[in-house]
């Protein structure tokens, strides 16, 4: 008899149901792109990424160029608190909420490297159906840590029994085998150090005796054996109590250590009696630190970083939950270097942004809100023109420079016609965007070629696409079989052919937009979703009564939840 075997798993109404997304271009708003005037060091970066649009699509349109490409990610999604915030209510039920969070998170996964990690931000209202719903898509084993920011820094008089002091911060790998962690630079570490010394070193001597636990020699008697002093006399390890002891480095080290003379000796006795006593010599490592605690109570909170949000945005502007910029710079400091590609696809007054630029990342930012141009694009301004004096900048010494491109989501690529049939959406597809869209769609880079007008996009060195809104013939399709050749193969998408499509062994000939009709949902651009849409549990027939199940619960109103506003519409606090 074979036995199933069961995982472990959160489970909720919905989970198998995917959104199946249509992959669009980014079209870039050159007004809202922002670049300083002249390099301010030869380290800027002018690359970065902010797209203005619902994020579950940005994040399909960014998979194709950035998969495995992103070295840190960080989101501070909506909390699911039930409380009306500014921006937007991001109340919603559980179940459209993981799944929400489920489809955003498996893209995120795919466009992490290798050796990148992922941090999520929650609070006890869905932190820890979070943290189940991540070890399901990155693995249990790739679990690294759970930071709690103290987000409070005086104690609350509300007239309630428990206040809520503190946030979660999950922390994971993409494959923890191939993460080197960093550690937090911390130079008070060489204060239990002598030095410096004429080279700069930092260093201690430490007794080669050992001390402590399991330092007698019946504990460890192959490290009970005598060293010549500088006298000539033979040492051995002895307690100041007079038991015997053992050294703390084998023979062989030992050996080693007398050989290239960096045993120290040090006389604790007298000149006429001397008592000579073995030290090896420890030096502080040039750039010393220590592993970063999980409890982050030394950074800035909530109320002093709506203060900094007063001088950027104006009083009454700023966000009500923002994360300060220490708190970011954190996150980067932990697993990121100058360089790398960062990611936020929730981001909120653009704080993630703002600390990149600061640090020499590069980054992407995704916002689907107004505040993308009210917040965002001023906030990134000031960064960019060195005239944000507050969070990170005086600690990195932040001179401005850099730039940022502004993209927004292009519209779906077929509509309805009059009678109810997808049709391009000519009206905003000019030939150059078509080619490009139907490139993402069927799996092509978009490069298009000087020389070939037909080499619109490739999928590898002899494999390449042509678009055309033509109706071809044979004669024209045998022309360009004839330049394609024998050594490559071509994907013609077309409006129409009037030829056998079989007669060139080159060519692969399709119509549009039948040939990519069926490759996702059209002409939806909100995947916010909404609690109305939550799928209605199905009903079990009547069973007998059990006395050992209680009653089932039933909804009110039929089973039909309650409308709310949309998830994802707005500001998620940063």
């Amino acid at each position: 008899m074979s036995v199933r075997k069961q995982r472990l798993e959160l489970t909720w109404i919905g989970k198998d149901e995917r959104p199946h997304l249509e992959p669009r271009i980014l079209l870039e708003d050159a007004d809202k792109s922002y670049h300083a005037k002249a390099h301010v060091t030869e380290n800027d970066i002018f690359d970065n990424i902010l797209i203005h649009g619902d994020n579950l699509l940005a994040l399909k349109a960014l998979e194709q160029e950035f998969e495995g490409q992103i070295k840190c990610i960080y989101i501070d999604p909506p909390y699911n608190t039930g409380s009306a915030f500014r921006f937007y209510d991001d109340g919603v039920e559980h179940s459209i909420y993981l799944s929400l969070m489920r489809d955003r998170i498996s893209i995120l996964h795919r466009l992490l490297r290798k050796d990148g990690c992922f941090f999520v931000q929650a609070d006890d209202n869905e932190g820890h159906y979070i943290k189940a719903l991540c070890d399901e898509i990155f693995g249990r084993a790739n679990f690294i840590a759970t930071f709690i920011w103290k987000k409070v820094d005086s104690p609350n008089d509300n007239k309630v029994a428990v206040t809520p002091d503190h946030e979660f911060i999950f922390a994971y790998a993409k494959a923890i085998e191939h993460v080197a962690l960093r550690q937090r630079p911390d130079g008070s570490l060489l204060d239990a150090y002598i030095g410096p010394d004429e080279e700069g070193r930092y260093y201690r001597d430490r007794l080669l005796k050992k001390n402590g636990k399991a330092s007698l020699r019946s504990d460890r008697p192959s490290m009970w054996f005598p060293i010549p002093g500088p006298d000539g006399k033979d040492v051995y390890p002895i307690h100041d109590d007079g038991r015997e002891a053992r050294w703390a480095s084998g023979k062989e080290s030992v050996n080693e250590a007398l050989r290239d003379g960096t045993l120290i000796w040090k006389n604790r006795g007298s000149e006429d009696d001397p008592k000579w006593v073995p030290y090896t010599r420890e030096y502080a490592s040039q750039n010393p630190s220590r592993p970063f605690p999980t409890l982050w109570t030394d950074l800035p909170t909530t109320r002093q970083t709506k203060a900094h949000q007063k001088d950027l945005f104006g009083a009454g502007n700023e966000f009500d939950t923002p994360k300060p910029e220490a708190l970011i710079e954190r996150v980067f400091q932990v697993c990121t270097s100058p360089g790398d590609l960062v990611l936020d696809s929730f981001a909120g007054s653009g704080t993630t942004g703002a600390v990149a630029h600061k640090m020499g990342r590069r980054w992407i930012m995704v916002e689907l809100g107004e505040h993308c141009e009210t917040h965002i694009v001023p906030r990134l301004h000031k960064v960019i023109d060195g005239d944000d004096p507050g969070g990170l900048t005086e600690a990195v010494e932040w001179g401005g420079g850099g730039g940022f491109r502004y993209y927004r989501l292009a519209p779906s690529l077929l509509e309805k016609d009059a009678w109810d049939n997808w049709v391009i959406a000519k009206d905003y597809y000019d030939p150059a965007k078509l080619a490009q869209a139907v490139c993402k769609l069927m799996g092509f880079v978009y490069q298009p070629d000087e020389t070939h007008y037909w080499m619109q996009g490739r999928s590898s060195e002899t494999d390449f696409i042509y678009v055309t809104t033509q109706s071809l013939t044979h004669e024209q399709l045998a022309a360009i079989a004839e330049e394609v050749g024998d050594e490559r193969t071509l994907l013609v998408c077309c409006k129409a052919f009037h030829a056998n499509a079989d007669a060139f062994p080159n060519l692969t000939i399709r119509k549009i937009p039948q040939a990519v009709l069926r490759k996702c949902e059209w002409g939806k651009d909100d995947y916010s979703l909404s609690v109305a849409n939550l799928p209605e549990a199905p009903r079990e027939q009547d069973e007998p009564d059990d006395p050992r199940v209680p009653p089932k619960v039933r909804r009110k109103n039929g089973g039909k939840a309650a409308p709310q506003d949309d998830l994802f519409s707005g500001e998620t606090g940063k």
